[in-house]
């Protein structure tokens, strides 16, 4: 340890005593990562490393990344939201004026829908047959 001391010492002296000899360069800084500045061909490099070193996995990933909707499902899934919102705009336009829907039950797609009124109001109870689910609207009247 006593030599390098010594020998830092001298090489010290020495360029102190010769300035001539002393050379420098800028040191300039520059990221990897590109989104601090940084090539970014380094991208799909860094991606692919901190990939590799992530020991989790999820488990709710898919692991099909293609197309797996049903077009059918889709279908009678948009039709039952289109018929369950011009229930809901009949419903809005019979409170406040126009015509709308008649008290009584209907069968809408998968819905079960009883419309009844009352001394507070509408009341409406939907039921999806398939699941059970149960939700009760009341619209009172104004």
């Amino acid at each position: 340890m006593k030599n390098v001391i010594y020998t830092l010492i001298a090489f010290s002296l020495f360029h102190l005593a010769n300035p001539e000899n002393i050379q420098a360069q800028d040191m300039v800084y520059t990221p990897k990562n590109p989104a601090f500045g940084g090539n970014p061909y380094n991208y799909s490099w860094l991606q692919s490393s901190a990939q590799a070193q992530d020991k989790l996995k999820d488990p709710d990933a898919e692991t099909n990344t293609g197309i797996t909707r049903d077009p059918l499902q889709d279908f009678k899934n948009s039709l039952n939201r289109q018929i369950l919102n011009e229930l809901s705009r009949k419903l809005i336009s019979n409170q406040f004026g126009e015509d709308g829907v008649t008290p009584g039950s209907y069968t809408v797609g998968d819905y079960q829908i009883d419309v009844v009124e009352g001394p507070g109001g509408i009341s409406i109870d939907i039921v999806d047959i398939g699941t059970g689910d149960r939700t009760s609207v009341t619209i009172p009247y104004y």
